[in-house]
């Protein structure tokens, strides 16, 4: 059984809820989830977890949330080498660049990172709630 952790920071509640189907999906597929918030994760949940899900919404000038999830993202940079990682998130405005941007941070890190991560617009329902689900069970694939 893999062990998923999917860690996120969440304003609104819309990378909260890609971060609950996300680990939906990934349970439905068998795999052992934990779910936290980017304040409770440490690096050991990084080390411990055979697929790590990491999850924030675009924020200023398309960028991951600086406060927390920026200094998690950089603490983690030595551990992830050769992990599976999904990213994910939400957004509001732009195209999405925060994410291609991550991709590449995170490919540079050596994680292989599982497809071009997921974005959602606001919140995830319908189709997109889908996808989230979707993704889950990809990233434990």
């Amino acid at each position: 059984m893999k062990k998923v952790a999917v860690i996120y920071w969440s304003g609104s509640g819309n990378t909260e809820e890609m971060a609950n189907l996300i680990a939906k999906g990934a349970t439905e597929e068998g795999a052992e989830v934990k779910v936290l918030l980017v304040s409770d994760a440490t690096l050991e949940d990084v080390k411990d977890a055979d697929v790590v899900a990491l999850g924030s919404p675009a924020m200023g000038d398309e960028v991951i949330e600086e406060g927390e999830m920026e200094p998690f993202v950089e603490s983690i940079s030595g551990v992830i080498t050769g992990k599976p990682v999904g990213l994910f998130g939400s957004y509001g405005w732009g195209s999405g660049e925060w994410m291609v941007s991550w991709v590449a941070r995170m490919n540079d890190y050596g994680a292989n990172v599982i497809e071009e991560g997921l974005i959602v617009n606001e919140f995830p329902q319908g189709e997109e709630a889908d996808k989230c689900v979707e993704y889950g069970k990809k990233i434990v694939k």
